[in-house]
């Protein structure tokens, strides 16, 4: 293993899409949506301590949830488990542990990737994340991981990249694209140079922060500012006064749209991001009619196609529903359309208007 590898997991999203299930106090990257018997946060972990110093694995977190991290990942160290006082997309969190890691190791490579995603072939990622790393140092260039589309999906962001490679399986990115309608999914998976792109981005800590500089100088002031506090005592209260300061922004858009010196890795390992009830749907296996079932007391009579979640301790019996999602907890029972499930974020919201934040 390098020790100049570091890996940031980012651990802060609530994951509404997955609501009920997933509640704002304890979101789907501590969950064990699948039944697997380990949360999507503790797969993460085990992914990259692989081929990464345990030591430098470190979670981006929301304050709230720093102990909900520590108590799954009882073996990361506690000053690894890095707390955001606000929600403020993902260029705040980048800029935090690219500066706090070039304060620390001038020569370290990163990884920053989600929490909440499913990899299925661990040994195709582990090469292709190592493939990146060494790139990313080589070239001083910023490098993200494509899917291969097998689908024309509309729930994901797309890369499109050059034809000819840069190196071996190494392309220059040409453009970032947001969720396509389905057309336009239909015309990008035909082109054959687009790919899923799946929020995992490497780059060398000294080289974002100088992207930081050029494309987002305040945000680059406010963190240079407070730097000598980055890895003392200080640290926490440094982050506390630069956090509601900084923009709420993507580090899409902050910096991997306006660069130049990026490339992307076409890569299939059994990705998916695990954003919604029907990728969860997708990934489960299915009875004998095409349901995935997640509870071990759930009984179907007639019903064909569902996505059912029900605690394993309540008996569910569902009969004669088709394409539905089922999701019982203690105190919200959601049933509908999987076609609608993109809305599931709408019910949210109305939930809170008419109901409160009790349900969330």
């Amino acid at each position: 293993m390098n020790k100049h590898h570091y890996v940031a997991i980012m651990a802060g999203g609530i994951g509404s899409r997955f609501w009920p299930k997933s509640r704002t106090s304890y979101p789907k990257q501590f969950l064990d949506i699948l039944n697997t018997g380990k949360t999507l946060i503790q797969w993460t972990y085990d992914r990259y301590k692989r081929f990464i110093p345990e030591e430098n694995i470190y979670v981006v977190t929301s304050a709230e949830y720093a102990g909900i991290v520590k108590e799954q990942l009882p073996a990361i160290p506690t000053e690894n488990i890095l707390s955001e006082p606000s929600r403020k997309n993902t260029a705040p969190c980048v800029a935090y542990i690219s500066f706090k890691l070039l304060q620390k190791d001038p020569e370290a490579s990163l990884i920053v990737a989600p929490s909440d995603h499913m990899i299925i072939d661990i040994e195709a990622f582990e090469k292709v994340s190592k493939q990146a790393l060494d790139f990313a140092a080589t070239h001083q260039s910023f490098v993200t991981l494509g899917i291969k589309p097998t689908y024309p999906n509309t729930g994901y962001g797309y890369i499109q990249h050059e034809t000819a490679a840069a190196a071996e399986d190494v392309y220059k990115v040409k453009l970032f694209t947001e969720k396509p309608k389905l057309e336009m999914a239909q015309t990008f998976l035909a082109s054959g140079d687009f790919l899923w792109n799946a929020g995992i981005f490497i780059w060398q800590a000294k080289h974002v922060v100088k992207a930081f500089e050029q494309f987002q100088p305040e945000m680059y002031d406010l963190f240079a500012s407070e730097k000598e506090h980055f890895n003392t005592p200080g640290e926490q209260e440094a982050i506390d006064r630069i956090y509601p300061l900084c923009s709420s922004i993507s580090i899409d858009y902050a910096i991997m749209e306006k660069a130049s010196n990026v490339f992307v890795i076409p890569a299939s390992f059994g990705w998916s991001d695990l954003g919604t009830w029907n990728s969860a749907y997708d990934n489960l296996e299915k009875d004998y009619l095409g349901n995935a079932i997640a509870g071990e007391n759930v009984m179907v009579v007639d019903a064909s196609k569902c996505m059912i979640s029900a605690p394993h301790e309540k008996l569910l019996v569902l009969q004669g529903l088709d394409d539905f999602i089922v999701v019982d907890t203690k105190d919200v029972l959601l049933i509908c359309k999987k076609e609608k499930e993109q809305e599931i974020k709408e019910y949210v919201a109305e939930v809170k208007r008419n109901k409160g934040e009790k349900h969330l």
